[in-house]
Parts: structure tokens; sequence; C-alpha cells
């Protein structure tokens, strides 16, 4: 309602006064270095550590927007910065195109891209392909059935064969982006979330606000599927931890979400998260000028389809609703679904027969999608009063599936993100034979972790390494079955420092160049992997 609002106040003025959103994107980052050479200051330990386990360097993405920068953008005539992004290293902004364009004159703004499409160096819609329709962004169809326990659910991914072997998700940490989560804070079926300490914190990016016990149920309902424990719902990671991110306006429909959601990554990606689930997906908004067509679903259009790519790079996975519009003119799967890397979930019944409303593929540039499949139809869930029900809906295939897969990555801990996403794919029955309907189909995990079980790295010869703590040379013995790796070493910081490929047999590493303190290193190649710590003298 808000943007119809502005076009009433604006139809009778020039369109170079109306008011538009735009993302204004900088050429560079002055303040890099300062970043590397402190990364603490703008990630955590954490968050450090996960790049050190999967052999990630630290790159210009990682270092803050130029405050300079956003400080004059800020003090523009008629503009609001609404969003932030270091890793695009752009601002969201609202302001009339006048406005917005003057910005292009300053010698640090690199483009200026708007919402309004038609704006865009050839950015005007194609006639031919067709007008965006209103699609259900919940991505759910909610829906009440006879009451039903969340056996199916969880068995028909082999899941419990994980909780069975204490593989819960401890130790993992999982981030929700949705529209609120009241009841999280009060209901019996978060109580044992709650009682652990579970829930890690939260920020409301729609209000600016540190309360997220609020806004819609969705994300409430969201969250039962994966951390909820009552008599008759068990989540697919019930001992994951949680941060809880509302970046969905439930009153308006504009970009501006998708900026709130790339803000969350970010913050998920400071505090070190694992896993980030999103169960919204857009395709149209409130100004059809802003609204996407089937040719925007590409994987690079959108700014949280982009940044989806980026939490990727940073070691994390991005678990994504495919979307409800399998049955409409427009069956397509929305933004951030469409990304490259994203592990993008459509919904089967408990027949394992595929949901009639579940958004298929392909992108517009020809990728599988969805990539994977779990129950959506009848998924049991927790009310934010703690009543157990049922809903239709890939809100909710998602986020079991996205469980599965951090209960899953808590077995092997030190596995990277490509390795758990590639073994979760290849377990599933339509691997060998993938479709725009199914993807890859439903995944096994117990499939998975025999897969893992019967790989030589739990069977291997050790790595022997010597002295630690190690003064200037380091010796290690290299068993036959690591041949063709190479050691990557990184300091405290999760810079690498040093990296060598390495032979067989008696191999003398030199370390003299490094300061005293604490470094890690992994050690790999193309099938095995190990990692640890040692101690420069």
């Amino acid at each position: 309602m808000k943007q119809t609002v502005l076009f009433l106040l604006f139809a009778f003025g020039s369109a170079f006064g109306q008011t538009e959103d735009a993302w204004v994107y900088f050429a560079d980052k002055p303040n890099a270095q300062a970043f590397f050479d402190n990364p603490l200051s703008e990630l955590t330990q954490r968050s450090l550590d996960r790049r050190t386990t999967q052999n990630i360097a630290l790159d210009s993405k990682d270092a803050p927007l130029h405050q300079a920068y956003v400080n004059q953008i800020t003090a523009a005539t008629g503009i609001t910065v609404m969003a932030k992004s270091k890793w695009l290293n752009a601002l969201h902004i609202r302001g009339t195109q006048a406005n917005i364009a003057a910005l292009g004159n300053l010698a640090f703004v690199n483009r200026i891209q708007y919402a309004n499409h038609s704006l865009n160096p050839g950015g005007r819609m194609n006639a031919e392909v067709g007008k965006p329709a209103k699609v259900n962004k919940w991505l759910d169809t909610q829906e009440n059935f006879t009451y039903g326990n969340s056996a199916t659910q969880v068995q028909m991914l082999n899941c419990h064969i994980l909780h069975q072997q204490s593989h819960t998700g401890e130790g993992k940490i999982i981030a929700i982006m949705d529209a609120g989560f009241p009841g999280v804070n009060t209901a019996a079926p978060f109580q044992r979330l709650r009682t652990n300490g579970l829930i890690l914190g939260g920020y409301d990016f729609v209000n600016n606000s540190t309360n997220f016990y609020t806004g819609n149920n969705h994300g409430t309902n969201v969250l039962s599927t994966m951390g909820g424990y009552a008599t008759n719902l068990v989540g697919t990671a019930p001992d994951a931890h949680y941060y809880l991110f509302i970046t969905e306006d439930i009153n308006n429909e504009e970009p501006l979400e998708l900026s709130n959601w790339v803000e969350a990554a970010e913050e998920a990606d400071r505090l070190g998260v694992d896993v980030i689930n999103t169960s919204l997906g857009y395709f149209s908004f409130d100004n059809p000028a802003y609204s996407y067509t089937y040719a925007k679903m590409n994987g690079q259009t959108s700014v949280a389809s982009r940044a989806v790519d980026i939490a990727f790079s940073r070691g994390m996975i991005c678990v994504t609703s495919a979307g409800n519009e399998g049955s409409t003119a427009e069956p397509h799967v929305g933004t951030p679904a469409d990304a490259l890397s994203n592990v993008t979930v459509g919904s089967v019944n408990s027949s394992k027969v595929k949901s009639g409303f579940s958004s298929i593929g392909p992108t517009f540039d020809g990728r599988i999608k969805p990539d994977l499949m779990a129950m959506g139809t009848a998924s049991v869930i927790s009310t934010p009063t703690g009543t157990i029900t049922t809903a239709n809906g890939t809100s909710f295939s998602g986020p079991i599936l996205a469980g599965a897969i951090t209960s899953f990555w808590s077995a092997y801990p030190n596995k990277k993100n490509t390795e758990i996403v590639q073994l979760v794919r290849s377990s599933a029955d339509r691997y060998a034979s993938p479709n725009n309907n199914y993807g890859y189909g439903i995944p096994d995990f117990q499939k998975a972790m025999t897969t893992v079980l019967s790989a030589d790295e739990f069977e291997m010869e050790k790595i022997s390494f010597y002295p630690n703590p190690v003064k200037d040379v380091l010796t290690l013995d290299i068993p036959e079955k690591f041949i063709d790796s190479e050691i990557a070493i990184y300091n405290a910081f999760g810079q690498k420092v040093k990296e060598e490929k390495l032979a067989t047999g008696n191999t003398k590493i030199q370390l003299s160049g490094l300061n005293a303190g604490v470094y890690f290193y992994t050690i790999q190649n193309s099938v095995l992997n190990t990692s640890g710590k040692l101690i420069k003298q």
C-alpha cells in the first residue's frame, strides 16, 4: 500500500521526480588492508575457524564498507540509506530518480542499479517474457489435516538414523531468515531450545529492533520443523544452535526485503553460522515496475541470489524453499531459490510424489531446479501457542531438509560445505537422472553416512608431524594414501600464511618466517583431508 500511495502522489509530476529504490555500488574498499591486519574487527573467531577448517582464505568481500563513502551517500540530498552490503560493496538507497542519478558523479561510485528495471540500460521488460504473476511469498499453503506425528517427514530422509547415532546438529549453527518468531520464547515445543541455550540471538532487520520474538508466525512454524521437541514433533536438528532473523516485511512486498536478507546473511557469516534456511521467495512486488520476470531467474539478477553464492564461498550452506507456484501460470522457482549455490528444496507428499504446488525448474539459464525434495505436504509443525498441527508448503520441506543437512554435517564437522552438499545430493534417489520436477530427488542420509564411512579417511594411517611446538622446521611423515596432497597453514585470524605441496614419506616444512603463536593447518588431496593445530615458538 505504501508504494501505491507514493505512485499517486507523484502521478502528476515528472517520472524523474518519482521516488525510486536503487543499489549504488562502490568502486573499491580503501580500508581493506586494515581489516586484513585485524580480521577480528569484522568477523568472530568462529567465523574465522569455519574458514580455516574449509581452507578458505579471506578476501576483499570480507572487508567492511568504506565508511567515508557511506557517509557521503547518507549526506547526499534526498537520499535515504535503507540497507548495506559489504559483500556487494553496495548500499540500498531510496530517493528521487534525479537525486539517485546525481550520485553517479561521485568518483567512488562504480554503478547504480535501479529496482525499476526500465530505468537500467537495456532494462525494459520484454513483452514476450510475460507479465509476472503475483506469488505466495510465504511459500506455504496453511491447511489443517487430521493429526499425524512427525515420523514420516524425518524417516523419509533416514534422518532418524542420524539421530540414533547422536548426530542431532550439536556444534552447528543455523540462521533462519523469515517473517517473525512469536511464541518461540514461550511455547512448550521450544522449551528444550530455551533450556539448553540453543537460541543464540537474532535481529529484526525490518524494524531495526533486537526484539525478534514478534512478527508473523511463519518463522515459528519453520523453526519447529528443525528445532521443535514435543511428544508428537521432533525436529530434524533438535540440538543445533539457532539465530532468528526477521527479513520479511509482512505489510509490503518490495525489493528492500532482498537487501534485508543480504544484511542478515552477512551477519550470519560474521557470527560463524553454518547453515542458512530461507522459506521465503520473491517474483513480483507491490510496484509492478520492480517485479521480476522468468528471464530474471538466472541466479545473477537479484542481490539475494548473488549473496547466496557469496555465502557459499564463505563456507556456509544455504537451503532455500523452491516455492509454491507449481500449479500456476508461472510455475518456476523464484529468487533466491534460483541461486547457483543454493540447495533449493521442493515438496513431496508422504508417498514421495511431488506436491502439485511445488515450483519447478529450470532456471532461465537452464540449470536443474529444485535440487532436492523433502516432505512438504501435511508437514507436522508447531504454532506459536504450542499446538501441534500440519501445514502444506515448500516452506516446510526446506527447513526439514536444512535441519537434516545440519545434523549430517555435525557428524563430520571438518568436512567442507562443498563435500557435504555433494554427499547429500549423490545420496538422492534420482541422482542418476535428475529432472526439473524432482531435481536429484529425496536424499537418504543413511546412504550418505555409509558413503563417508567407506572412505579411506576413516581408516587411513595417521599423518605424524613433529616437533610440536616447533621452532623452525616441521617434519611430517606422509602416508602413501596422501599422495598429491598439500598443506595450508593459517594464523589465528584465519589468514592463510603458507601453502606447500607435499611428497609422501618424510617431508620437512620451513616455518622460520612465521611469528611465534598458534596456527591451524589443513592437509588434503582430492579425496582425503585432515586438520589440526600447531604452536610456533
